[in-house]
């Protein structure tokens, strides 16, 4: 994995206009807050919800969570979305439809350049890539490798079932999810997700078990979009204490092998 990469077990996705879930959501123990200009917000009141980030970015990062913000698509709207939101506050856009790499390394060039001019060290602002159709789905090991900002790599649920032709069930996501965990690993960053739909928040217990099984899979974290899942996210995306003990007897007996000249462990 590529050093320094964020810790996020649970990301919270926040409609950047509703000021009642902003101002609640420091409280929810999340360890990213996703501030959402795209699919939350109408089309309507795009231009106000920009205007709304640098507060919103302060009230959400009370306890601590990394700001994450979620730009549109078209180029256009990913413009105007990055002009407005880039500073020292936010520490990461996430990449809606990440088409191709060539794709995130235009949006990396808008953004060098929006840091330099705001004196920010150019790479401050990282990059959570989401792949969402079919077409991208195949160039998904590119996209996950096409800029140094990366630190994580999705694959959206509910768009790319929808570019599928299919549900949003873990029968059909299994493979593509699968897919996603292999391109980030194989890029050093962050799988961020779960075999499942985002939308299925009524039933935590089996939210519980499929988060369970999408760790040992070999995702990283998650980002959901109801407060009542966090705490589910943080607690079984934290190795346990049986975990780290074991983990550290692992490598102690590791260490007194090689101390002691022995091959096989």
């Amino acid at each position: 994995m590529k050093p320094n990469l964020p810790v996020w077990r649970s990301m919270l996705f926040v409609p950047v206009t509703q000021r009642r879930f902003v101002e609640g959501a420091a409280k929810r123990g999340a360890d990213a807050i996703i501030l959402d200009l795209e699919d939350a917000v109408a089309a309507s009141e795009k231009e106000r919800a920009r205007t709304l980030v640098p507060e919103a970015a302060a009230l959400v990062s009370r306890g601590g969570a990394d700001v994450v913000v979620r730009i549109n698509r078209p180029l256009r709207m990913t413009v105007r979305d990055l002009e407005a939101v880039i500073s020292p506050a936010v520490t990461a856009v996430a990449l809606p439809k990440a088409e191709s790499p060539e794709h995130v390394q235009l949006v990396a060039e808008i953004i060098d350049e929006i840091e330099a001019e705001r004196g920010m060290a150019v790479g401050t602002t990282k990059m959570l890539a989401m792949v969402e159709t079919c077409s991208a789905f195949f160039r998904i090991h590119e996209i996950a490798k096409a800029s140094d900002r990366r630190v994580a790599l999705n694959l959206g649920a509910e768009d790319f079932a929808l570019s599928a032709g299919m549900l949003p069930t873990a029968e059909g996501l299994f493979m593509p999810k699968q897919t996603a965990i292999f391109a980030a690993r194989g890029a050093g960053i962050m799988p961020m997700g779960f075999i499942g739909t985002v939308a299925d928040f009524g039933d935590l217990d089996a939210f519980r078990t499929t988060v369970r099984r999408s760790r040992r899979l070999g995702f990283f974290g998650a980002s959901v979009i109801h407060p009542s899942q966090v705490a589910i996210l943080n607690e079984e995306f934290r190795p346990s204490a049986e975990e780290v003990d074991h983990g550290r007897r692992v490598v102690a007996a590791y260490d007194k092998a090689l101390a002691e000249g022995v091959g096989a462990v």
